[in-house]
């Protein structure tokens, strides 16, 4: 089975780990089937772990890649670097002022992005679709990277990325469906939307592995891009929504450490 993983086209081993990363989110989504919500306590803490797991792959699995990758290819590293994760948290901004979207928990008064008439399940699982555009984009990229042969990029570092990327998607596809449910909306419905927002995710990742495939030129900038994208989301959505009740600030804390641990002994292990 590993053999043949080995041998498929990039594009096509990008498309395989996003749709896992996919199929987690819709797991996490699944969750409303048992119960019709998650203790506040519990969601933060598993947005605060996510939050962790995202910032160690920004840095391991993506922005540190990147700088070796432009070293080997003579380019001065620091400034690809420096362009490429600036400009990765300059289009979430972008996309985060024009996207309608609203996060789960606030008022419809408190939705973001451009003004539309669209229902509040839509603004959800949007907010959710938000996050899930830098990750699979960067699981994407890491395939692509690994097609260029350089000693930087490995498979298993993609695989771990991957791995972590889904690991952390869970609880995103239960903060969209345990809403919904609590609001009164099927179960049935409620789960659709969830797994819903982590479709971006195989979209993204085919984009991002091919266009780095086409053109190996900007693999360090592509790889420093979807870090500083995924900085962004993690700074401007993940952190405020799992610390909006003080009381839970510690376990938040914690729970961040931990994800950061678990995602850099993945990629240093696997990587």
């Amino acid at each position: 089975m590993v053999d043949y993983f080995l041998q498929l086209n990039p594009v096509v081993q990008a498309l395989l780990a996003t749709t896992f990363t996919w199929a987690v989110t819709a797991a996490g989504a699944a969750m409303v089937f048992l119960q019709r919500e998650i203790r506040p306590k519990l969601l933060d803490a598993m947005l605060g772990f996510a939050a962790g797991v995202m910032i160690a792959a920004s840095f391991w699995s993506l922005l540190a890649p990147g700088i070796r990758m432009a070293e080997d290819l003579g380019q001065i590293a620091w400034l690809t670097a420096a362009i490429g994760f600036f400009s990765g948290g300059m289009f979430m901004r972008l996309v985060d002022y024009v996207l309608p979207h609203l996060h789960p928990g606030m008022a419809m008064s408190q939705r973001e992005g451009l003004q539309t008439s669209w229902q509040r399940s839509t603004l959800l699982v949007l907010a959710i679709t938000l996050h899930n555009i830098p990750e699979g984009l960067a699981v994407g990229v890491a395939f692509g990277a690994v097609a260029a042969d350089l000693p930087s990029a490995t498979l298993g570092g993609a695989v771990a990325l991957a791995l972590g990327i889904g690991l952390q998607n869970f609880p995103e596809g239960a903060a969209v469906s345990m809403p919904l449910r609590r609001e009164g909306m099927s179960r049935k419905k409620s789960f659709w939307y969830g797994q819903l927002s982590g479709m971006a995710e195989p979209i993204a990742g085919v984009i991002g592995a091919y266009f780095v495939i086409s053109m190996q030129g900007i693999l360090p900038f592509a790889l420093c891009f979807a870090a500083g994208a995924m900085i962004f989301v993690v700074v401007e959505e993940l952190i405020p929504e799992s610390q909006r009740n003080p009381n839970n600030i510690d376990t938040v804390t914690m729970a961040t450490l931990a994800g950061f641990t678990v995602m850099m002994m993945m990629d240093v292990g696997l990587g």
